[in-house]
């Protein structure tokens, strides 16, 4: 996926990603709506309504609010989240359903936009005890997106010195002292998500543990 016809490809990745995540919700209790996510202070509820909000704006839209929160990124999400936050789970689910196959997004890389997919799709499964089967082939595109990026999360700063070797796929870069694991493990570990790090081996770990900021 780094020639253009393959980044063509990118969105049906994406749409498939976001219809796999509305399956899995389609049966929750309001009460589990309400768990915590991966994602610092946001519920599972809150993080669909988030990506519901990128799938949502334009870069005219994005910009306009930017500059709305006078610069301030974090209260900029924080807005457009809340314009799609509906007044419980199965409202919030239904505007997330109706961005499956959208095509519009911020400033940002299509592949960007499938690790935001992907990554805060983990953020809500994994405390639902959710488990998906993500096609390795697309896990290690991102990892490899990952490894050279600081866009929109810092990844490639992150994982500066290491050697990471997924146990699952071809996935490897760097050098240094060793983190292996799964596909997923290493794109979260590298996204920052420390309910993934003791997944991970090797003698690498105790080094990306420091880089990966607690969560409180």
């Amino acid at each position: 996926m780094t020639d253009s016809g393959a980044k063509a490809e990118v969105w049906p990745l994406i749409h498939a990603e976001r219809a796999a995540l509305a399956n899995d919700l389609a049966e929750l209790t309001e009460e589990r709506w309400e768990t915590a996510s991966l994602c610092a202070g946001l519920t599972v509820r809150e993080v669909l309504a988030h990506l519901t909000s990128g799938a949502s704006l334009t870069p005219l839209r994005w910009m306009a609010g930017v500059i709305r929160c006078r610069w301030d990124f974090d209260k900029q999400v924080a807005m457009r989240l809340a314009e799609q936050l509906g007044d419980d789970g199965a409202e919030t689910l239904e505007r997330f359903r109706r961005v499956v196959t959208s095509t519009t997004k911020p400033p940002l890389p299509k592949m960007a936009v499938l690790g935001e997919t992907i990554v805060h799709g983990e953020d809500i499964r994994r405390p639902l005890g959710i488990r998906r089967d993500h096609p390795i082939t697309v896990l290690t595109a991102l990892a490899g997106y990952y490894r050279g990026s600081d866009m929109v999360v810092t990844a490639k700063g992150r994982i500066g010195g290491l050697r990471l070797q997924a146990t699952d796929g071809p996935f490897a870069a760097g050098s240094g002292p060793l983190v292996s694991g799964t596909t997923l493990a290493l794109i979260m570990a590298m996204t920052g998500r420390t309910a993934y790090l003791a997944e991970l081996d090797g003698d690498g770990v105790p080094i990306l543990r420091e880089r990966v900021p607690a969560q409180t």
